[in-house]
């Protein structure tokens, strides 16, 4: 192509000059594209996660309020009943969070709640047992520790594998909650 061509198709059909196109200018609008993508992720990840302690906290609505009554009927008296419970021992590095700790003199039962239960779910629980039990022996607490897992939703696997852990099991069962207790229910 000769240059008096090259020329002319370096200008728009209206007469005027069209900029030409950088490896800076690439680079500058890539910034701003990534730029633009991270703060959308941001927003999405805020949306989503706050859908997702929503859902969260309507499962433990769901199945957390009569807990002391239904493990009850299962031979346990628990007097207090704490959401949320932290343990948080930077000295001896256990950090944990239990979702409902049912407790008295004797006992207590750390109830882990999910939406969906999932093996991980299950595993977590374990440590987060061995972690309860440490932090109680390092304060002299003889407690017996008993493990629980409250879903909304469950498959026969995932359940059947919890109960072999040694874990109760709370489900929904129709307007109600209903607790499986497991065949050796294990102590921490």
């Amino acid at each position: 192509m000769s240059r008096a061509k090259v020329k002319k198709s370096a200008k728009k059909s209206n007469g005027k000059a069209v900029k030409k196109v950088t490896q800076d200018d690439i680079n500058k609008n890539f910034e701003i594209i990534q730029k633009a993508q991270k703060e959308n992720e941001k927003a999405i990840n805020k949306i989503l996660g706050g859908l997702s302690n929503t859902i969260g906290n309507l499962a433990e609505s769901m199945l957390v309020p009569s807990l002391t009554e239904k493990f009850k009927n299962l031979g346990f008296t628990f007097e207090i009943t704490n959401r949320h419970r932290k343990i948080n021992s930077d000295e001896h590095d256990i950090h944990t969070e239990i979702d409902a700790f049912l407790e008295n003199g004797s006992q207590a039962m750390a109830v882990e709640v999910k939406t969906t239960l999932n093996h991980d779910d299950v595993n977590d629980h374990i440590e987060r047992m061995e972690k309860i039990r440490r932090h109680a022996d390092l304060h002299n607490d003889k407690r017996q520790f008993s493990g629980a897992i409250a879903a909304t939703i469950i498959d026969e696997d995932t359940k059947r594998y919890a109960l072999k852990q040694g874990f109760y099991i709370i489900e929904p069962s129709g307007e109600n909650v209903k607790i499986v207790k497991p065949v050796s229910a294990k102590v921490w």
